[in-house]
């Protein structure tokens, strides 16, 4: 986290304890995401949550994002990403598959300060299942240039983009997130 974050908030797994049905962050799919299927997708290990919650009122979710394992067909990566790529049928990746920040929140930083955990528990966890990029599906092109802005690549004709795994051990390594 931000050294300004780092001691209003912390990021943990989504539990019993916390509020989701007063999470809003303003794109009803990611509310009901959070409110519906989250904890099933918790207990089926089909996704990991985790949220954000502000130190006070570790009950309120500030923030969330989900990560699981996805694969891609080698042809859809643009060469500046796959040139460090095994020759494999399928590619594996980590999917960044929801990140939203409540809306009371939103414009303060808190988008990054997910996003820097997600691609650090992505990394830490690329060595132990193998995962070669992060992958990410932008809901709206406002999604898509956050995303960019923050060093995604994005796929041609797309709403995905793709952060390979090299480039996020770089910010890592060198504290860039």
């Amino acid at each position: 986290m931000e050294p300004a974050q780092a001691g209003l908030y912390r990021i943990e797994p989504l539990g019993k304890q916390h509020d989701r049905d007063a999470f809003r962050c303003g794109v009803e799919s990611l509310d009901n995401y959070l409110k519906t299927q989250a904890s099933q997708d918790m207990r089926r290990k089909a996704n990991a949550v985790f949220v954000l919650v502000p130190e006070r009122a570790p009950g309120t979710i500030a923030g969330y994002f989900t990560l699981c394992a996805c694969g891609l067909a080698p042809g859809t990566i643009p060469e500046e990403a796959s040139k460090h790529l095994p020759r494999y049928p399928q590619v594996s990746a980590t999917l960044l598959g929801r990140l939203a920040v409540t809306v009371e929140l939103q414009g303060r930083g808190l988008g990054s300060v997910l996003l820097a955990e997600a691609l650090r528990k992505a990394y830490g966890n690329a060595a132990v299942v193998g995962s070669s990029m992060v992958v990410v599906d932008a809901i709206d092109e406002r999604a898509a240039e956050f995303y960019r802005v923050h060093g995604f690549i994005r796929l041609p004709e797309s709403m995905r983009l793709i952060s390979p795994m090299r480039t996020i051990g770089g910010l890592v390594a060198g504290s860039g997130f």
